[in-house]
C-alpha cells in the first residue's frame, strides 16, 4: 500500500508543469544571435565603459599632448594665421542625407590632426566636423570615403570630460544617439578623438594628433 501511494506521489511531480525555473525564454539569445553593442543607438552623452577606467588607470587618452588636441571650443575661435582653406582639387562634395536636402557633407583629402580639421570646418564651410546620426548617413560617408588610401577619416566625435565623467559628444553640440563601433570598441585603449574607417564604416577611438582626411558637415 506505500509502494502505491509513492508511486502516485511520483506521478502527481512529474505531471505537473514547473513554473520555478529562474531562466525565462527572452533571456536568452534567439536562433544564435549575439547583439554588438557599438552597432546599437547610443542615449545622448551617454558615459562610455572604457577600458582605462575600469582597470584603475589614466590611460594614454589623458595625456597633456592628447589633451591639446582636442582643443575647446573657444579655441578653436581664435584666429590661426597659417589657416588656409583647402584647394578645391583637395575636397569632394559629397550627397546630403536622406530627408535633409539642405545637409552637405565634405570630404577634404589633404590630412590634419582633430583641432586643425574642425577649424578648417568651421573657418572654410561655416559648419564642423561631421556628427552622425543614422546608418544611411553613415553608410553615405563610408561609400564616398571607400576609394582612400588611408583607413580613417575625422568625424566629429570626441571624448568630453576626465575620470570617472568621461561621455562622448559632437563637436557641433548635437545629441549622441548612434553610434557604430567596431570589434572592441570603444572600451580598448585608444586616444580622445573619433574616425571613421573607410573600409566598413565602423567607428574607432584615435589619437587626436594623428593627422587624417576628415569630413565637414555644414
Amino acid at each position: 500500500m506505500e509502494q502505491d501511494v509513492g508511486r502516485d506521489e511520483m506521478k502527481r511531480r512529474t505531471e505537473t508543469p514547473d513554473f520555478s525555473s529562474p531562466l525565462e525564454d527572452e533571456t536568452l539569445p534567439q536562433n544564435g544571435e549575439v547583439l554588438e553593442p557599438e552597432a546599437e543607438e547610443a542615449p545622448a552623452g551617454e558615459r562610455m565603459p572604457l577600458k582605462e577606467e575600469e582597470e584603475g588607470g589614466s590611460g594614454s587618452e589623458d595625456d597633456p599632448e592628447e589633451e591639446e588636441a582636442v582643443e575647446s571650443d573657444s579655441a578653436l575661435d581664435v584666429v590661426d594665421k597659417d589657416l588656409q582653406c583647402p584647394k578645391e582639387e583637395d575636397t569632394v562634395k559629397l550627397e546630403g542625407s536622406p530627408g535633409c536636402k539642405t545637409c552637405g557633407y565634405l570630404l577634404v583629402r589633404r590630412a590634419k590632426r582633430f583641432d586643425k580639421a574642425q577649424l578648417v570646418c568651421r573657418r572654410c564651410y561655416r559648419g564642423n566636423l561631421a556628427s552622425i546620426h543614422s546608418f544611411s548617413v553613415n553608410y553615405r560617408i563610408q561609400f564616398s570615403v571607400r576609394g582612400l588610401n588611408q583607413g580613417q577619416v575625422w568625424i566629429g566625435g570626441r571624448i568630453a570630460g576626465r575620470g570617472h565623467c568621461k561621455s562622448f559628444r559632437w563637436v557641433d553640440g548635437s545629441s549622441w544617439n548612434f553610434a557604430y563601433w567596431a570589434a572592441g570598441q570603444p572600451w580598448a585603449c585608444g586616444g580622445r578623438c573619433v574616425a571613421l574607417c573607410t573600409r566598413g564604416g565602423r567607428w574607432r577611438r584615435s589619437h587626436c594628433r594623428k593627422r587624417l582626411p576628415f569630413i565637414c558637415s555644414y
